[in-house]
């Protein structure tokens, strides 16, 4: 059973977000989307939050990541994994980009606490952070041979994500099902490309 867990995993991710991309593509509302923004409106939402909000939130923008990206060629300093880090990145990148054209689905019409101009589905900063931060996870797993500093580094980079796509939906420029969908589709995505990283980096 453990052996088919990750494509178990990979298989139910890929529903959730196809359910949502089908809801999405054909217009209908999402009931929880509304649920969890009220719930964040009415307990958490205060000028204190919302600073240290501002600050997780930039962990999943562009700069942000390009600079860890680059720190972690510096850490890993193996040609091998390095290819596989900027790969992982590029190719998410240009996924998001064009689910973003495909869905076409506009940002949530309430007043947000900071602006982005891009469509919404699926949230990007959720995406590529799974994507990004989550593929380092992986290789910290493998290549890190001291388990406290292991299991320490992958908590706090679990949080982060999470974190991150928390954010997206308390400034009120996502849908929380533009972060679910983006999280499932850059879970079911890293399965396939950790599986495929593994073999490559052998054979070069």
């Amino acid at each position: 059973m453990r052996k088919y867990l990750k494509w178990i995993i990979l298989f139910l991710c890929f529903v959730i977000f196809t359910y949502i991309a089908i809801n999405i593509y054909i217009d209908n509302e999402l009931l929880f989307d509304n649920i969890i923004y009220d719930f964040m409106d009415r307990y958490f939402i205060n000028d204190n939050i919302t600073r240290i909000v501002k600050v997780i939130t930039q962990f999943g923008d562009v700069l942000c990541i390009i600079f860890v990206c680059i720190i972690s060629l510096f850490i890993f300093r193996d040609r091998k994994i390095n290819v596989c880090i900027v790969s992982n990145l590029i190719i998410v990148t240009i996924l998001n980009n064009l689910l973003k054209i495909i869905f076409m689905r506009e940002r949530p019409d309430i007043n947000p606490l900071t602006i982005e101009n891009t469509y919404s589905f699926p949230s990007g900063h959720s995406m590529i952070s799974m994507a990004f931060y989550g593929y380092l996870i992986y290789l910290i797993y493998n290549h890190i041979s001291n388990k406290k500093i292991r299991y320490l580094l992958i908590t706090g980079i679990c949080i982060l994500i999470l974190l991150v796509g928390i954010s997206r939906i308390y400034l009120g420029v996502h849908y929380a099902s533009d972060v679910i969908g983006g999280f499932c589709f850059s879970i079911s995505y890293l399965i396939i490309f950790t599986y495929i990283s593994k073999k490559i980096i052998k054979k070069i």
